[in-house]
Parts: C-alpha cells; structure tokens; sequence
C-alpha cells in the first residue's frame, strides 16, 4: 500500500466521520421537530376551551352592557326633553319671565307698604 492508499483511506474515514456527524445533526433536527409538534398539539388543546370560555364570557357581558346601553338611550332622551322644556320655559317673555316678573313686583308692593307702616 503505498502513499495514494493510506491518502483514500484517510479521506474515506473523514468523509465517514462528516457522513456519521450529518446523520446526527439530521436526526436531532428530527425530534426537535417531533417536540415541536408535541408542544404544539398540547398548545392547541389547552387553548380551544380557554377561547370557548372567553366567548362565553364576553356573551355574558354584553347582556348587562345592552341593557346600560338601553339606559342611557332612555336618559338622553329625557335630557333632551328637559332641555327642550326649559329652554321653552326660560324664552324671553316666556312664562316663567312672566310669574318672575309677577313675583317681584308682588315683593316690591309688600316693601312700599311696609315703607309707609313705617312712615305712618
């Protein structure tokens, strides 16, 4: 065997060597995939009934949030007509300009009498 022999032979084991070390990176590439898919799996099993129980939840809740939102539709509106009326009620020569004008010179007529209880 001469130089050329030993030199196929030493090229031979190295490229087992890298052959053997490929495998190995192959097959740990492998069940880390496997593990991925395990993890993945349980994952999806935990999370289907949390998002189940989510949606149940949030249909609980919208129950008591249309019933507030009919609520302050309700009081809106009776704002709205509390406006409505006052402004209505305040108008310049308007009623109750009218029965405030009455009233104060109702206190006016009772201070001038008093005024000449006094003077008398």
């Amino acid at each position: 065997m001469g130089p050329g022999g030993i030199a196929t032979i030493i090229a031979a084991c190295s490229l087992f060597v890298i052959a053997v070390a490929i495998s190995y990176a192959v097959l740990r590439i492998g069940r880390l995939i496997d593990e991925a898919k395990v993890s993945l799996k349980t994952v999806t099993d935990e999370t289907k009934p949390l998002i189940e129980e989510v949606t149940t939840t949030v249909q609980l809740v919208n129950g008591p949030l249309e019933s507030l939102n009919r609520i302050t539709k309700n009081a809106e509106e009776l704002t709205g007509k509390i406006s409505e009326v006052a402004s209505g009620f305040l108008v310049k020569g308007g009623p109750a300009v009218k029965v405030l004008g009455l009233l104060v010179s109702a206190a006016q007529m009772k201070k001038s009498r008093s005024y000449k209880k006094k003077a008398e």
